[in-house]
């Protein structure tokens, strides 16, 4: 799994590349530390080319929403496969998150 971060002005674009798993998990969520203590703005999850997420990468997404509550940022995520669509909807995420 790779992760790219570019932020301009108030907005932080994160691009999620490969499969966002358990192993991968650890990972991503310590390279997500800056943006989750900045969160203030609007955060945008590229996921085109994300392939998978499991249990431990919706684990990451909740508590970047978290971040972006308590710090008045919003979370937008964009691109997702039909797969990942399904795993949003069994889990309630579709309603947790602005898709686009």
């Amino acid at each position: 799994m790779e992760v790219f971060i570019n932020t301009q002005e108030s907005e932080t674009t994160v691009r999620l590349v490969g499969r966002l798993d358990t192993p991968a998990s650890q990972e991503v969520s310590a390279a997500l530390e800056p943006v989750m203590a900045n969160a203030g703005g609007t955060i945008v999850l590229d996921c085109t080319e994300m392939s998978y997420i499991s249990s431990s990468g919706l684990r990451i997404f909740l508590s970047l929403r978290k971040a972006a509550a308590s710090q008045g940022g919003k979370i937008i995520v964009k691109n997702i496969s039909d797969e990942i669509r399904q795993v949003f909807m069994m889990t309630g995420f579709l309603n947790l998150f602005d898709i686009e």
